[in-house]
């Protein structure tokens, strides 16, 4: 599991570059849950541009980070998604409290 981030003001963007699935949620859930109890960001934005692949591990990843966010008054989006998962976060319904940008930057982390 490897991840980058940058925090700039009250906006947190994180890269992930691996898989979501149920080997690498939890690593990834308390590095993110770290920078976000440590930056206090009002959005937070998960560049997908590297995971080809996510399971329903990642859709509970999501919606806690999703519910801790929200708790500091905060919003999630998710950026660079690819169709595979983009349909797996459709059928979950989490694309009705979650943000999709339909951005092709590659200059964000």
């Amino acid at each position: 599991m490897d991840f980058d981030y940058q925090k700039e003001d009250k906006l947190l963007q994180i890269r992930i570059k691996d898989e979501i699935d149920h080997h690498t949620t939890e690593k990834i859930r308390r590095r993110v849950d770290y920078e976000i109890q440590r930056y206090l960001p009002r959005k937070v934005i998960f560049n997908f541009d590297n995971v080809s692949f996510m399971d329903s591990a990642g859709i509970g990843l999501l919606v806690g980070r999703y519910k801790l966010i929200s708790m500091l008054g905060g919003s999630i989006i998710l950026k660079n998604v690819k169709e595979n998962i983009k349909k797996i976060l459709e059928m979950s319904g989490l694309l009705k409290i979650i943000e999709i940008e339909e951005s092709q930057e590659k200059n964000i982390v």
